[in-house]
């Protein structure tokens, strides 16, 4: 395996999912990638016809280079947890959409031999009616996944 792809969400126990993929990456002496998934934020700019009773917003009192600023936040957040990791060979890569549409998109752009995953604990009504990343690229991958468990601990 020559290339991991580490998935990393803004949840603190992203650093565990980071450490844990980096460390195995290295152990095999493989190049690593870290992807952050943004939600689409461009669609909220859009100046849509009222639909469902919503109006729309009001131009007037909304930052239109919101999303432009969050794109900037979550650069230097991937760039900072590549610095943690204190590998100056990590690379890092931000896309948009749907999470684990786009890591496994990347992770085939990429040619990733092993894509890296935490899990979160995640209520039951939540898993039912949302599913979870992990378990959409689970079920849809062709490329290995390591699953890292990050629960807390409530013992």
């Amino acid at each position: 395996m020559k290339k991991v792809l580490i998935a990393i969400d803004y949840n603190p126990n992203s650093q565990e999912v980071a450490e844990k993929g980096h460390s195995l990456a290295k152990t095999m002496g493989a190049e690593v990638c870290l992807i952050h998934v943004m939600a689409q934020v461009a669609h909220y700019g859009m100046r849509y016809p009222t639909f469902m009773g919503y109006e729309g917003y009001d131009a007037g009192s909304v930052d239109i280079n919101v999303a432009n600023e969050m794109r900037e936040v979550t650069k230097n957040y991937l760039e900072t947890a590549a610095n943690h990791l204190n590998d100056p060979g990590i690379t890092t890569h931000l896309t948009e959409g749907d999470a684990a549409n786009a890591i496994l998109d990347y992770a085939k752009q990429w040619n990733a031999d092993l894509i890296v995953i935490g899990t979160h604990s995640h209520s039951v009504l939540e898993k039912l009616f949302m599913g979870t990343v992990a378990s959409k690229i689970l079920e849809k991958t062709t490329i290995p996944v390591y699953v890292v468990p990050v629960k807390k601990d409530n013992t």
